[in-house]
């Protein structure tokens, strides 16, 4: 499970109806257990998304045994998806998880 912050402008964003509707653009979607959907695609076996205070909760798992060509494709378009969702890029996001996991300097 990962959370990921959440751009100010989005959070008006982040409702449980445009995850959804995210979801459809990037991915297959079935309906899963209790309502939430999951998504499919490619390298990605199973995805939910869901809003929690001012992040992005995703719950994914991945299938280490496809071609590159499709593992590339996955890894496009789950970075658009959260691109769209968050509001952040890939290397805004990367950034912003690397700053948030380095031990603070306050010896």
């Amino acid at each position: 499970m990962q959370r990921y912050p959440v751009r100010r402008s989005h959070l008006r964003r982040l409702t449980d109806e445009e995850i959804d509707r995210l979801l459809r653009v990037h991915f297959t979607v079935q309906p899963g257990t209790g309502g939430v959907p999951e998504a499919r695609f490619g390298a990605i076996a199973h995805l939910t998304a869901r809003p929690v205070d001012k992040e992005l909760e995703i719950d994914v798992r991945m299938d280490p045994k496809v071609p590159e060509e499709i593992a590339r494709e996955t890894i496009r378009r789950y970075n658009a998806f959260l691109e769209e969702a968050t509001g952040f890029t890939a290397k805004e996001r990367a950034k912003r998880l690397k700053k948030a996991s380095s031990p603070s300097d306050e010896e």
